[in-house]
Formats: C-alpha cells, structure tokens, sequence
C-alpha cells in the first residue's frame, strides 16, 4: 500500500489545480484579433453608435458577457435558420467570435470610443 506523505499530497493537489483553472476555458489566452474579426467589431460598434443605442448596447453586452459563448453556440446550432435572412459566412464568424472571451470587452470599448 502506497503511503502518502505530505508534500506528495501537496504536489498532487497543485497539479489538480493548475490543470482545473484551464478546464472551462474555449481559447488560448495568447490569440489575437485578426484585420477581420477587427472590421466586424467595427462595423457592429459603428452601426449601435449610428442608430444612438450606445448606452443601452453597452448595458447589454456587460449583463451577459458571460453567456457569450452560450450564444455563439446557438448561432451554431440555428445557423440553418439564419442564413435565411443573414450571409452565412458573417453568421460563422460571429459565432467564432462570440467564443472568445474577450470580445465582448473589446466590443464595448469600440462602442464607447465611438460614443464620445
């Protein structure tokens, strides 16, 4: 029988840890925007700013910046249905979008930048 000590216990523990604070992530930390996720963002940020919905856009986006990958999934999932009405390349692109973390914030700040 394999007997525990304490600093096995430890190393274990913060092996567990390490690969558990990685778990629910969807990307790497280390990707970046590319020239056309940045127009997108752009586009979108100047269509909110031209209709005069920043504020309400901005409140928005910060209630549900953490169910932004579940609504990139449900872009996947009625993307069938959408391309109906939307090019379905820009409906893949959002939902690939909407997968990072990140792009949420880097929305919001395109928004107000704009709003000034």
């Amino acid at each position: 029988m394999a007997s525990f000590t304490k600093a096995s216990l430890a190393e274990t523990w913060g092996k567990v840890r390490a690969e558990f604070s990685h778990a629910f992530s969807t990307q790497p930390d280390t990707e970046v925007f590319t020239n056309d996720d940045l127009s997108l963002l752009q586009r979108v940020a100047d269509a909110v700013v031209t209709r005069g919905m920043a504020a309400p856009a901005i409140v928005f986006l910060e209630s549900l910046g953490p169910m932004s990958f579940l609504g990139s999934q449900a872009l996947h999932f009625f993307r069938p249905i959408i391309e109906w009405a939307f090019n379905a390349s820009e409906v893949e692109h959002v939902a690939r979008l909407l997968e990072r973390r990140d792009t949420i914030a880097r929305l919001i700040t395109l928004i107000e930048a704009k709003s000034v």
